[in-house]
């Protein structure tokens, strides 16, 4: 059985919300999911996993959340070349710059970018069903 781990920041709820989403799709398509908050995910654990989808709000200038997410992301894009992932994350300002950020960050460092999903503010019934597919899709690609 694959390994995922759905590792997130969450400041509303909004992208926990969508996490337990992205959580649900990769279990019914038969994962094992371990879905965590940032803070309490090692990057030496990621060893454990054979997939990763990674959930965080864009902040500020539309940038990742730069206490806890920030570093915890720079220190594991060594670690996910040619590994399946996915992004998630609300917002509510702005297009999505920081998920557009997000993908081109997540391909330089190597990794088999599956898909993203982003939602405004709380997601919709949409939202949490490309959450529940991105789950899906990242199981897949494993």
């Amino acid at each position: 059985m694959s390994k995922v781990a759905v590792i997130f920041w969450s400041g509303t709820g909004n992208t926990e919300t969508m996490a337990e989403s992205v959580r649900d799709g990769a279990k019914a398509a038969g994962a094992d999911v371990t879905l965590v908050q940032v803070d309490d995910f090692k990057v030496a654990d990621m060893a454990n996993f054979d997939g990763f989808i990674f959930g965080c709000p864009a902040m500020g200038d539309e940038v990742l959340e730069e206490d806890s997410f920030e570093p915890f992301f720079a220190e594991a894009e060594g670690k996910i070349k040619d590994i399946p992932v996915g992004l998630f994350g609300s917002y509510g300002w702005g297009g999505g710059a920081w998920m557009e950020s997000w993908c081109d960050r997540t391909k330089e460092a190597g990794a088999k970018l599956i898909g993203n999903v982003i939602a405004e503010n709380s997601p919709d019934e949409e939202a949490v069903a490309n959450c529940e597919q991105l789950g899906k899709d990242v199981v897949a690609a494993l």
